[in-house]
Formats: C-alpha cells, sequence, structure tokens
C-alpha cells in the first residue's frame, strides 16, 4: 500500500513561484531516502534534488541550485520542493521518488505519479 502522492504544480510566469508537496504512506518515512525527479518533453528523466532521512543532506541538479530547496517533514510523512525564479526550461512533469530500505541490504523504489509544471508567459 505504498503510495506517494504529488500535489501543487500548475501554471506560472516565468520568475514566479511553486511549492511541490509529496505525501507518502505505506511506509517508514522518517528513514527513507527521497528524491525529486523531473522528465521535460523529448528529454530523458532527471534527478532535480535529493535529501537523507534526517533532512541534513541535501544535492540539487546545477541547472536548478540556488532556486530550489528541497525539505522534508518527517511528522506528516511529506517531502517538498519549493521552486523560485522558476524558467521555462523548468517545464516537466514533476516525480516523487523514494527508496525504502524494508529489511538489511533489501531496498524498493517507489514512484509517485507526477505533476506538471508549467512556465510559460
Amino acid at each position: 500500500q505504498v503510495q506517494l502522492v504529488e500535489s501543487g504544480g500548475g501554471v506560472v510566469h516565468p520568475g514566479g513561484s511553486l511549492t511541490l508537496s509529496c505525501a507518502a504512506t505505506g511506509f517508514t518515512f522518517s528513514t527513507s531516502l527521497m528524491r525529486w525527479y523531473r522528465q521535460a518533453p523529448g528529454k530523458e528523466r532527471e534527478l532535480v534534488a535529493g535529501i537523507s532521512n534526517t533532512g541534513t543532506s541535501t544535492n540539487y541538479v546545477d541547472s536548478v541550485k540556488g532556486r530550489f530547496t528541497i525539505s522534508r517533514d518527517n511528522s506528516k510523512n511529506t517531502v517538498y520542493l519549493q521552486m523560485n525564479s522558476l524558467k521555462p526550461e523548468d517545464t516537466a512533469v514533476y516525480y516523487c521518488y523514494a527508496l525504502v530500505e524494508w529489511t538489511f541490504s533489501q531496498y524498493t523504489h517507489y514512484w509517485g505519479q507526477g505533476t506538471q509544471v508549467t512556465v510559460s508567459s
């Protein structure tokens, strides 16, 4: 019954902001690695941002550094992606990802359904 449900996508003008949310159920969220990916039309899916289980370590693709912030609230089983200064090239479907360890060295990957972000004038 693992589920990752994204929300918060939409259409914004260049320079605008959006915050995406991913609500997680069915696993121990506080011990799982969480990531945001995106896929633009005609392009490969790329890793946008990742965050460690405690939230103390984060990483970003170079193109979004300084503009996007990944965070998590383990009390709410939710990971966020705050996106500022949005550019047309940020237009993509954004996917939430979880790496879940069920037993020692036994991992399972889960994906959300995706949410569309469109940056356009």
